[in-house]
């Protein structure tokens, strides 16, 4: 099945904003600690994608990862997604209190690409700094497979033990002794 609104043109509606939207995106006021700490009590954790108008990698992870039912499932099992405009001037309040709006926000934490993905593991509720409460980024746009894998590695919290490749040669190697050639592209 196909995840996201679809206008009868079979393409994903853009909000006002000019950023596509997915039903299961959370409604926030916000305040990333406490929507950090809403997750966790509520089992979850918490993703932030951050996109600008017009951006053809974040259609991309719309229209092809997000479309994906295993990649669409396994977020709307596992996290509270917010989602963030690289030039947006809605304000923003930081794990460290600070209110700033969304561009402000982008350029403190470095987020120089779009789509980027930042994770945030449910044991990191109540950190006050961004370095605290984030498990796992991903600047720019990646592929299905391992679009899939970031969210996995955090879940399991292999992020604790390992670097990403490493989690990820070793997800190849156990789906290869299963016979699976894993699809990459």
């Amino acid at each position: 099945p196909l995840a996201g609104p679809l206008s009868a043109s079979g393409a994903l509606e853009l909000g006002d904003d000019g950023l596509h939207k997915q039903p299961w995106f959370t409604d926030s006021f916000l305040e990333l600690g406490d929507d950090l700490q809403t997750a966790a009590d509520g089992g979850r954790h918490l993703m932030v994608i951050w996109e600008q108008r017009g951006c053809p990698y974040c259609r991309e992870l719309h229209e092809v990862n997000f479309r994906r039912s295993e990649i669409a499932d396994y977020i709307s099992r596992h996290f509270d997604v917010i989602q963030l405009d690289m030039f947006g001037a809605r304000e923003v309040l930081d794990f460290d209190g600070a209110a700033l709006e969304e561009r402000a926000l982008a350029e403190k934490w470095a987020v120089n690409f779009t789509p980027t993905t930042q994770l945030f593991h449910a044991d990191n509720a109540g950190a006050e700094t961004l370095k605290a409460a984030e498990s796992f980024r991903a600047p720019g746009y990646l592929k299905p497979f391992h679009y899939l894998s970031s969210l996995e590695y955090v879940v399991t919290q292999d992020y604790k033990k390992q670097p990403f490749q490493r989690f990820l040669q070793d997800k190849f190697d156990r789906l290869r002794a299963q016979g699976i050639d894993p699809d990459v592209w």
